[in-house]
């Protein structure tokens, strides 16, 4: 399954304009000598952050780019117009590597910060350029350099303050959705969520953070297993990671035996990672009654011996979530 948050793109700039052989020819004067402009540059390419932005889904169909050639040179030592670069909007946290040699060319993590992908070639130099004391009428000029092309590859990795970690149905979609304005895909099948959402929190002016709905994952992923490392790649820049389980899975699963394996999947695929600020939060409360909450969420803390916060939430009832929300705001406020 292609991962839509990673993207190949080709970027063409444009090639320089020819130069321009011409002679200077006007009534009475017979040896006007050569008049022949340079040609003009051609354009280039250029990434540019947006951060409107969240994927790269737009690169499912455009996945081309190529700027205009410049223009050739003309008589009356005219230069050639040179051609507009052109700019590809990009997500904030887009790292850019060309896909033919392997070389990191830069990484995206501004609004309107550009960086240079192709550069266009220089326009060619006309007959005016070659005249000399030895050479009065040079009737040679040179063609403009090609422009560059690249073949690229742009991994996303999500910006956000914190990352939805669990098992595929764990409710990370549900919750997003219940805390911000975001409406991520909800379903009851596994994978609903085939790229990461992110979502804007607001508790109130100058208040807010922002929370990445990651893909569900399996065990395995660290090796690459169901939709596997392409997604952990998205937890490495959160600051928090919440891990939702299911307090009392429909299937029968135990949430502690869950728990356990994404955290080994942590730490198989990045050892800092999984020692980063995680919180435990048991969902789907709404399907307990509060007796049965208070048990199951006992039970399930104890065996994990979890030392760190933990919630018991219902995103479709709104148990929980004020609580929830209130206390990641804290912690960041805290942490920055």
């Amino acid at each position: 399954m292609k991962f839509v948050d990673e993207a190949t793109i080709t970027v063409i700039a444009g090639k320089g304009g020819p130069g321009c052989v011409s002679f200077r020819r006007e009534k009475y004067i017979p040896k006007g000598g050569p008049d022949g402009g340079d040609g003009g540059d051609g354009g280039s390419v250029w990434l540019q952050g947006d951060s409107g932005l969240n994927t790269l889904a737009d690169f499912r169909h455009a996945r081309h780019f190529k700027a205009r050639n410049g223009e050739p040179g003309a008589g009356r030592q005219k230069t050639g117009g040179s051609a507009d670069d052109i700019f590809i909007r990009v997500p904030l946290g887009t790292i850019v590597v060309n896909q033919e040699t392997g070389e990191h060319i830069g990484e995206v993590t501004e609004h309107d910060q550009t960086i240079l992908v192709a550069r266009g070639g220089h326009g060619g130099r006309g007959n005016i350029r070659f005249k000399s004391s030895i050479n009065r009428t040079p009737r040679q000029s040179t063609p403009g350099t090609p422009g560059e092309e690249r073949k690229l590859h742009l991994e996303l990795k999500v910006l956000a303050d914190v990352g939805l970690l669990g098992f595929p149905n764990a409710g990370k979609s549900t919750l997003i959705s219940a805390v911000s304005a975001a409406r991520p895909k909800v379903a009851d099948y596994p994978f609903t969520t085939l790229y990461p959402n992110l979502g804007v929190v607001s508790l109130e002016p100058g208040r807010s953070f922002v929370i990445a709905d990651i893909p569900g994952l399996i065990e395995g992923a660290a090796e690459g297993a169901g939709l596997g490392i392409q997604f952990l790649k998205h937890l490495q820049r959160t600051r928090l990671l919440l891990h939702l389980v299911e307090i009392a899975p429909v299937d029968g699963a135990d949430p502690v035996d869950q728990v356990r394996a994404l955290a080994a999947e942590l730490k198989q695929f990045d050892r800092e990672l999984a020692e980063r600020e995680r919180w435990l939060v048991l969902t789907k409360t709404d399907q307990l009654d509060p007796e049965q909450v208070d048990e199951k969420a006992a039970d399930v803390v104890e065996r994990l011996d979890w030392n760190g916060p933990w919630f018991a939430i219902s995103s479709v009832a709104r148990q929980g979530l004020d609580e929830l929300v209130g206390r990641i705001m804290t912690h960041l406020e805290r942490v920055d």
